[in-house]
């Protein structure tokens, strides 16, 4: 049975710092990476090939956290997988070689990956509970964290050392799980009246036909990642490349994008409790197709921040409607499912737009995110009857 209503908003709001430690943790290493790569002298084949052990990592990592959320609780693995995401950040400054940094990255990216299916599974719990679509806040709560993180990593950074700096994130990180954690444990796990399972009843495996319903969420979640990935490592390039923007201009870019998201995530609930999941995806992909096409083939600098932001805006909610739903259908395995799809998107999105932009050009290439964005329309429209929620 649901707990009482001030039980559930303890939970709610705990699971919301989660959210945003795991952003901001994750933006403090990011903004980071060049000084790690002047540290160990990589090349840049080699530091990216140092990068994919966060990758490496987490996808691995997503499809047996699912298990273990299933076997032990999704609580109890959010706390674990928060502690070793906080110690494992401090970890990439003491390296000094390509190797040893991939090496380290493979934790780090295990207990990112972890933290990520662990918390999301326990908000699907939530969100069922409250029969209210609440995952877009918090996805809001991870991208505030984020911004948080790159702002105050680029305040520190001409007066920190990369190892003062990630230390100080494992101090921060320890400290707010100490205190969340400690919440989250005594929080049990919500349910609703008609999906609680009777006492001593083991949960049934997915049908055959819930397992095609998630890996279609997961490939929604894959669509919009990949636009998510495209943004961040190409957008900049794009303004200042094709459109001659200056350098803290082109750097604005991907800020207008992350900004645009931030307040898409911070309405998507009531977005969702007006149009419902299906009408979501399709009006957000399709403005996330027409921002992409004006971002990456508009003819001036401001018009294509205006479609980046569009763009942001478009995308803000699919993946968290995407996860949400994988979730309610297969619990913390739709979860990892969805995760490791979506976020094999957003790793697939930099090169691929690298081998496009090569073979035609960048603007022709950014032009992708624009397609996969209709091909999310297309999946939510042609499932919206058999993805109906019960």
């Amino acid at each position: 049975m649901p707990g009482p209503r001030a039980e559930l908003a303890r939970l709610r709001a705990v699971l919301t710092v989660f959210f945003a430690l795991d952003g901001f943790v994750f933006a403090g290493w990011v903004v980071r990476i060049p000084d790690i790569k002047e540290q160990t002298g990589a090349s840049a084949s080699a530091l990216g090939l140092a990068l994919l052990g966060v990758s490496a990592g987490a996808v691995v990592t997503m499809t047996l956290t699912g298990r273990l959320c299933r076997r032990y609780g999704s609580h109890p693995v959010t706390v674990v997988c928060a502690v070793l995401l906080s110690l494992s950040v401090a970890l990439p400054p003491l390296t000094h070689s390509a190797p040893a940094l991939g090496a380290v990255l493979l934790v780090f990216g295990a207990a990112y990956g972890g933290i990520n299916v662990a918390f999301n599974s326990a908000a699907v719990d939530l969100v069922a509970a409250l029969r209210r679509p609440i995952m877009p806040s918090f996805h809001a709560a991870f991208s505030l964290g984020g911004m948080v993180g790159a702002g105050l990593g680029g305040l520190v950074a001409g007066s920190l050392s990369p190892v003062a700096h990630l230390t100080g994130l494992t101090v921060v990180g320890l400290l707010v799980t100490l205190a969340a954690g400690r919440v989250l444990l005594r929080c049990p796990v919500p349910a609703p009246p008609d999906r609680a399972p009777h006492q001593g009843e083991e949960p049934r495996r997915p049908v055959r036909r819930t397992r095609v319903l998630v890996v279609t969420f997961g490939l929604i979640a894959l669509c919009t990642a990949y636009g998510e990935g495209a943004m961040a490592d190409w957008g900049a390039l794009h303004l200042k490349q094709d459109l001659h923007a200056s350098p803290g201009l082109a750097a604005a870019g991907y800020s207008c994008f992350a900004l645009a998201m931030t307040l898409g995530r911070l309405t998507g609930t009531a977005l969702l409790e007006r149009l419902g999941r299906t009408r979501t995806v399709v009006a957000g992909g399709t403005v996330a197709a027409a921002g992409m096409v004006l971002g990456s083939l508009a003819p001036s600098v401001w018009a294509a921040l205006f479609g980046f932001a569009v763009t942001g805006l478009g995308l803000a909610n699919i993946f968290p409607v995407a996860v949400e739903r994988a979730g309610a259908l297969g619990g913390p395995g739709g979860v990892a499912t969805a995760s490791t799809l979506g976020y094999g998107g957003m790793l697939l999105g930099p090169p691929a737009i690298g081998f496009m932009a090569d073979w035609f050009s960048l603007p022709a290439a950014l032009t992708s995110v624009a397609v996969l964005a209709a091909i999310a329309v297309l999946i939510a429209l042609a499932t919206r009857r058999a993805a109906a929620p019960a």
